[in-house]
């Protein structure tokens, strides 16, 4: 789900001098042609991230620097569109994408289509209603580096009748504590709600130390005024300490209900995490207790909720449509009970990965291309329906690429030794290019069944190994400018299809 946020809403956060450090990781302004700040936060380029896509400005006047450019996809060819951003393999990331139309293409209403994260679709991307209302469309998911680069990747849907775009794209590192509940070799979080209670202001960068954004929350209900800090640097979740200044509540002995998030959610297993401070002076009486409930679920028994505060959470709560809370107060209790600020992340399983071996063997093969197709980048077999052109995978938990078929599809450059790495492959079909170099060795291929070479420019000798493959059943590599001897182990060898001729330079022919 994704998050409004009004277009110009950086501008009401006062330019503070502080000492905070930035936030580690990246804020890429896409589509821009020089950096760009907002408060003291700095975006840069994405030139280095991306190499497929145009950048435009947008006309819509007075925008924040960082929406004011984008980077859109008119290939309607490539599966994938995808942002590489180096990380720490097995570091927790906040991921963020803002997209503002701007009809930067001329048109009246923005395209729908696909995000995804790694080999995951993450969301569907429609902000027409957003844009309507003249917001921009924010979307977060939190996940955890399987490897040493991060895909950020944009794909058309069903839906999809114009070019995908991204406005920004930010990438920030975590601490361990941070959500660590939930199991991140399984699953990541996307975020739903983050809401403070009772305030009228938004929270970001530098009060929160992720730039998480949080958004006031307000109903029928009182409001109060907390009297004292809370120190959050024992929360797990490390929330802003502003996110405790105010509080929605009630009267005493009533029961505080209320509808949150303010959307109806869809069916689907949630991570909440609510946060609650006694608003009073702090002294031995400062302290209420209640009972809290989701849906009329029990969610826990007598919270003691002090000027300290305190946080409570459920890693999988299941959650459909409208959601009300109930904080119930104990007999006796002075005063009613109240809640400062909560999050709703969704819990959105992994689809899965590549076998790492196979993504390092098409990534080297991606860079021995001199123009590898659009979308050769990000995850080559995740999701499913957007693995790279002309890469076929196997289904399950670990992906195996097990085809390649790049048939005329005007290549140049050579194949890397490393693709005899390639263990499950078991169609190879590269003819029709312009290929050059020798043919690399390719003892480790004992899946493959049928290798496609011909029409190139490969030069040198047909590689001994292939005579020691077990289901090899086909080979043409007629129409190249290789030479020396046909091996002895093909050419006796009347249960494969060899094609050898015309073309090339034998000293003996078959």
């Amino acid at each position: 789900m994704c998050l409004s946020i009004f277009l110009l809403w950086l501008v009401s956060i006062p330019l503070f001098a502080h000492s905070s450090p930035a936030p580690r990781g990246f804020l890429i302004d896409c589509g821009a042609s020089e950096e760009s700040t907002s408060g003291s936060l700095k975006y840069i380029l994405d030139d280095g991230f991306i190499s497929v896509g145009k950048k435009t400005a947008i006309k819509t006047p007075n925008a924040l620097p960082e929406l004011a450019t984008l980077r859109y996809f008119p290939d309607k060819s490539a599966r994938k569109y995808c942002y590489v951003i180096p990380v720490i393999k097995g570091g927790k990331y906040l991921v963020k994408t803002t997209y503002f139309y701007g009809g930067f293409d001329g048109g009246k209403e923005p395209p729908v289509f696909d995000q995804i994260v790694d080999g995951t679709k993450w969301s569907t991307v429609n902000t027409t209603e957003d844009y309507a209302n003249g917001l921009s469309s924010y979307y977060e998911i939190f996940v955890a580096a399987m490897g040493k680069t991060l895909s950020i990747c944009l794909a058309r849907n069903e839906r999809t009748v114009s070019d995908p775009f991204i406005s920004v794209l930010e990438v920030e590192y975590l601490e361990d504590s941070v959500y660590n509940t939930n199991d991140f070799k399984k699953h990541a979080l996307s975020t739903v709600a983050r809401h403070t209670f009772g305030d009228s202001k938004d929270i970001r960068y530098p009060d929160d130390e992720f730039d998480r954004f949080w958004q006031p929350f307000a109903d029928e209900n009182p409001v109060v005024t907390s009297k004292s800090k809370v120190d959050t640097s024992d929360f797990w979740n490390v929330p802003p300490a502003n996110a405790f200044n105010s509080a929605i509540t009630t009267s005493r002995g009533k029961t505080l209900k209320l509808q949150w998030p303010p959307v109806p959610l869809p069916s689907s297993i949630y991570y909440i995490s609510l946060y609650f401070q006694d608003t009073r002076s702090p002294s031995p009486y400062s302290w209420r207790v209640f009972d809290v409930s989701i849906n009329g679920k029990k969610f826990y028994s007598e919270l003691n909720v002090t000027a300290s505060g305190v946080t409570v959470y459920a890693t999988q709560w299941p959650l459909s449509g409208q959601t009300e809370i109930s904080l119930t107060p104990g007999d006796g209790i002075p005063v009613g009970p109240l809640i400062n600020a909560g999050e709703v992340l969704q819990i959105l399983p992994l689809a899965g990965r590549t076998l790492t071996r196979d993504v390092v063997v098409m990534e080297e093969l991606a860079r021995s291309l001199n123009n590898p197709p659009s979308d050769w980048s990000g995850d080559p077999c995740l999701p499913q329906q957007h693995s790279w052109t002309g890469v076929t995978c196997s289904q399950g938990k670990l992906a195996r690429v097990i085809s390649l078929n790049l048939t005329n599809a005007g290549l140049s450059g050579s194949l890397p030794p490393s693709i005899t790495n390639l263990t499950a492959v078991q169609n190879l079909w590269l003819g029709g290019n312009e290929l050059s170099g020798t043919i690399p060795e390719m003892e480790s291929l004992k899946a493959l069944q049928t290798l496609h070479l011909e029409n190139n420019k490969f030069e040198g000798s047909i590689p001994e190994s292939l005579g020691q493959l077990p289901n090899l059943r086909e080979i043409l590599l007629q129409n190249n400018k290789l030479n020396g001897s046909i091996p002895d182990a093909l050419q006796n060898n009347n249960g494969i299809n060899l094609q050898v001729s015309p073309g090339n330079d034998w000293s003996e022919s078959r």
